[in-house]
């Protein structure tokens, strides 16, 4: 729990849970509302419609997770495992500057790679099934 965590631990995991929930859900915004840059970038990477719904849906799982102190640890192994996929898509696939945006989507998805490793990383100990090694 965030009982556990000092007081500058749990300022800098919420930081981090702020950051990595704001970046997600205004991504999430454009997967599920069906806005043509998420649908053409969903279409490039072969998953349209199915993979970007689903991505969408998790998103929003990921998001409350996140958000809520007792979830916290799941929410930002989610995150980072989320984050992960699209790092990896962007550098085998979409580029790291995709659509003229001058790497920005790339750039995002690092911060929330970073945000989520130290939500994670803070809260090692609450993780689901894993956190009691950690102990």
């Amino acid at each position: 729990m965030s009982s556990e965590l000092t007081a500058t631990a749990n300022r800098l995991s919420w930081a981090g849970q702020l950051i990595a929930a704001g970046i997600i859900g205004s991504t999430t915004f454009f997967k599920l509302s069906g806005a043509q840059e998420s649908v053409d970038l969903f279409t490039t990477l072969g998953v349209e419609p199915w993979g970007r719904i689903g991505l969408g849906i998790v998103e929003v799982i990921t998001v409350i997770l996140l958000l809520m102190p007792r979830t916290a640890a799941l929410g930002g192994v989610m995150a980072l495992g989320i984050i992960s996929g699209a790092i990896f898509s962007h550098l085998t696939v979409l580029g790291i500057v995709y659509n003229d945006d001058g790497g920005s989507l790339f750039m995002m998805a690092v911060i929330v790679f970073v945000a989520s490793a130290l939500v994670s990383w803070l809260r090692r100990k609450e993780i689901p099934i894993i956190g009691a090694k950690f102990a």
